[in-house]
């Protein structure tokens, strides 16, 4: 079972960590809204500069601002956490640009998600599905931009990064 190497592992993380009290303020002052993508991890961070306490990281499915959680995470990041700017970061060959609806419905219904209540979904609008990475990004620059829980004063940026070589593009200078 996964937890059980999970539990192995952080023993011997534990063993070795020097403990140090960190503040929950981001160093840098910086908000990423980012994809849940495993191939970012221990990638995305490292490719900007960004180490622990640095930045607020706020990851979801495509990096999407379908739901007002990620408005709501980056507005609490700049007033109560000291955010001042805020940057989108997509990736190429990004998993939600190619959900197959009628797929995700068929596994839902596999795994005991009710008809009725997958009937009442746009399923493809539910996740947060894209129709292109560079485009999403730019989208969810403009939703941030366009909510009014954000200050005018806080620049949002939009970036695309390549999973394989490591390059950022800017799209959208905030």
């Amino acid at each position: 079972m996964m937890l059980d190497e999970v539990l192995k592992a952080n023993k011997e993380f534990v063993k070795d960590f020097k403990a140090t009290k960190m503040s929950h303020i981001p160093q840098k002052k910086l908000a990423i809204v980012t994809c849940m993508d495993t191939r970012l991890t221990c990638f995305l961070e490292p490719a900007l500069g960004i180490g622990r306490g640095d930045a607020k990281i706020i990851k979801n499915a495509g990096n999407s601002a379908a739901d007002r959680d990620v408005i709501r995470s980056v507005a609490v990041a700049i007033h109560a956490l000291g955010v001042e700017e805020v940057m989108v970061i997509g990736h190429y060959d990004c998993g939600m640009a190619n959900v197959d609806p009628e797929k995700l419905e068929a596994n839902m219904k596999a795994r005991g998600v009710d008809e009725e209540v997958l009937s009442g979904v746009d399923l493809k609008e539910w996740i947060g599905a894209i129709d292109g990475e560079e485009e999403n990004v730019r989208e969810v620059v403009d939703k941030l931009n366009e909510s009014p829980f954000i200050p005018d004063d806080v620049p949002i940026h939009g970036l695309i990064i390549d999973l394989y070589d490591g390059k950022l593009k800017v799209l959208v200078e905030g």
